[in-house]
């Protein structure tokens, strides 16, 4: 067992990603710290051949853990309304392993940080190690702030059916793409009652209809429980904690390759790529012209250790390049619009 690590989730198809976060990782958090990768499925020969080089960084092998969370996760969504709908409306993760990176909870580090593979760390995790000495969890999302409608959790449902109301039910909804927790806090019993509680209670509903198969919402009914207790630097009464995330939203200060807030230049744990694809940044890595925000930072940390293969110049994409994009872009725009 080690007191303190991070992990995150990945397979080869996000072998550039995941590059620049552990290069990120080395150099704005510690390169001492040990970084676990969970296998987002068996493909991962990139990313055994990388870590070769890495000696603080491991792949995750307790296929037992996964396989466990693997059959808890479509027990419980194989129960939702949803799953009896066509296979035309299921949502784009259906029967995806974003989940895995809960195996987090079987691992070896005591207490942990999990980054998702698409982020770039950017500060230390002194204060998030602090903060797990009072609370089970630590978050940093601006999830609870969505309207009702994009909400994981169906708040009216939830409201009726305990003794929550909207304001408290916003304390505990956060995202699962950057999170502290401790070792061992969902083990086998624990998933076997929240079985019976979403299955045979049919606490199952309680997740919006079009968040299916959403690890972010699963995540958020399993930490629902009032005796879980949590901290969001989001809802932090200190203002200087309170900071954007998203590349595709927020605005951010480049000082020496690290990012801050643009408002008030407050320090950010990390920021996330979310929304674009592991091959938007595989093509960027070649040299072509991808419209990614903050992709010059993304750069640097990729080719750290290798700054003579990073891209000179950036070349606009070939017409096929752009067609197959275009195509590939209104495919996922059709599926989210049917789901």
């Amino acid at each position: 067992m080690k007191p303190f690590g991070i992990y995150t989730l990945a397979n080869d198809p996000v072998y550039d990603q995941l590059v620049a976060l552990l290069n990120s990782i080395e150099r704005n958090v510690s390169p001492d710290i040990p970084v676990c990768i969970i296998p987002y499925d068996e493909q991962v020969e990139l990313i055994v051949e990388e870590i070769k080089s890495r000696p603080n960084v491991s792949l995750f092998n307790n296929w037992e853990s996964i396989q466990r969370w693997d059959n808890f996760v479509n027990q419980v969504w194989d129960a939702h309304p949803r799953s009896r709908e066509s296979q035309l409306t299921r949502p784009g993760w259906y029967k995806g392993f974003v989940h895995r990176k809960f195996a987090a909870f079987d691992g070896d580090f005591k207490r942990f940080v999990f980054y998702d593979a698409d982020s770039l760390a950017m500060k230390p995790l002194d204060d998030v190690l602090a903060k797990l000495d009072t609370y089970n969890f630590v978050f940093d999302d601006w999830e609870h702030a969505k309207p009702k409608a994009a909400t994981d959790i169906n708040l009216e449902i939830v409201e009726s059916a305990t003794n929550f109301t909207e304001p408290q039910l916003r304390f505990r909804i956060h995202c699962n793409s950057f999170f502290g927790s401790h070792q061992g806090f969902f083990g086998v019993d624990d998933l076997n009652s929240l079985k019976i509680r979403l299955i045979e209670k049919k606490e199952i509903e309680w997740i919006q209809k079009k968040f299916w198969w959403s690890s972010s919402a699963l995540f958020n009914y399993m930490t629902l429980d009032s005796k879980h207790s949590m901290f969001n630097y989001t809802l932090s009464p200190n203002s200087q904690d309170k900071t954007g995330n998203c590349a595709n939203a927020d605005s951010f200060v480049n000082i020496d390759n690290i990012l801050y807030n643009q408002d008030g230049l407050k320090p950010i744990h990390r920021i996330h790529y979310m929304s674009y694809s592991g091959s938007d940044f595989a093509s960027l890595c070649r040299g072509e012209d991808v419209d990614i925000r903050y992709r010059d930072e993304f750069l640097y940390y990729r080719f750290l250790n290798q700054p003579e293969k990073k891209p000179q110049q950036l070349k606009p994409p070939s017409i096929t390049a752009k067609t197959n994009r275009f195509i590939k872009q209104a495919v996922k725009k059709i599926k989210r619009t049917i789901a």
